[in-house]
C-alpha cells in the first residue's frame, strides 16, 4: 500500500506540467491530503507497519546571500509532511545543505515535495530576473532583494494555505499529519542555531506580496488535468 500511495504523489508532481501554474501549485496540498487518507487507512486497517527512522540530505543548497528563503521553506515543508527539515554546513564555510528526517514513507515523499516547490519559487524568481533582464548590470541589488522578498512570500503563502487545509479537515485528519515520536527523539542531536538573512530585512512589498498571493494560490478542491490517471 505504502508503494501505491507513493507511486500516486509521484505522478500527481510528474502531471504538473509548470510549477508555475495554478494546477501545478494545486498539487502540494493534493499530496498532503493523499498523505493524510494513507495514514487514516493504516489506522483503521490496522496495516501501520514499524518503519525506522530515515534522513536524507538533499542536494539543494543556499546561504545567506543566496536563495535564504529555502531554509524557512524546508521548515515549513517538513512540518507539513511528518518530518523534520534541518541544515547542515561544514564549519568555516558559508553553503548549507538541506536534509530531512522522518519515517521511511514520510521522508522520501517530503523530499520530492520540497523540491517541488523550489522548482515553483524559482520559476517565479526567474520570472522577476527576466522582467528586468535589461537593468542587470545597473540594478543587481535591487533585482536580488525582488527575488528574495518574492521567495519569502511564497513561503508565507504555503504556510497560510496548509494552515486552511488542516481547519477545514481537522475533524477528519486528527493527528494523522502529526510528526512522529521517533522522528522527534532522532532530531533532537540536530542544531537549532537561529538562521537570519538580511533579506529578510530588506523585503519589497511588491514582490513579497506576489510571492505571498502565488503560495497561498493553492486549492485543495482544484483538479489536476490528469487526475484520474493518479
Amino acid at each position: 500500500m505504502a508503494i501505491d500511495y507513493k507511486e500516486k504523489i509521484r505522478k500527481l508532481l510528474a502531471l504538473a506540467e509548470s510549477p508555475v501554474e495554478a494546477e501545478a501549485k494545486a498539487a502540494l496540498l493534493k499530496a498532503r491530503q493523499l498523505m493524510a487518507e494513507h495514514k487514516l487507512t493504516e489506522r483503521d486497517c490496522k496495516e501501520a507497519e514499524k518503519q525506522a527512522v530515515k534522513d536524507i540530505r538533499t542536494d539543494i543548497t543556499c546561504s545567506k546571500r543566496r536563495e535564504p528563503w529555502i531554509i524557512p521553506l524546508s521548515a515549513t515543508i517538513g512540518e507539513n509532511y511528518c518530518c523534520k527539515g534541518y541544515r547542515n554546513r561544514r564549519y568555516g564555510e558559508q553553503t548549507n545543505t538541506v536534509g530531512f528526517i522522518g519515517l521511511e514513507d514520510d521522508v522520501e515523499i517530503c523530499v520530492e515535495i520540497f523540491k517541488y516547490a523550489v522548482d515553483c519559487i524559482r520559476a517565479g524568481v526567474k520570472n522577476i530576473k527576466r522582467e528586468y533582464a535589461d537593468y542587470t548590470a545597473y540594478y543587481s541589488k535591487f533585482i536580488k532583494q525582488e527575488c528574495d522578498s518574492y521567495g519569502y512570500g511564497f513561503v508565507i503563502g504555503i504556510q497560510e494555505a496548509f494552515k486552511k487545509q488542516e481547519e477545514e479537515n481537522r475533524q477528519e485528519w486528527g493527528l494523522v499529519l502529526v510528526m512522529p515520536v521517533e522522528v522527534k527523539e532522532a532530531s533532537k542531536h540536530l542544531g537549532h542555531e537561529h538562521f537570519k538573512s538580511r533579506a529578510e530585512e530588506n523585503i519589497s512589498p511588491d514582490a513579497y506580496r506576489q510571492g505571498y498571493a502565488d503560495g497561498k494560490e493553492f486549492d485543495p478542491t482544484r483538479r489536476l488535468k490528469a487526475e484520474a490517471a493518479v
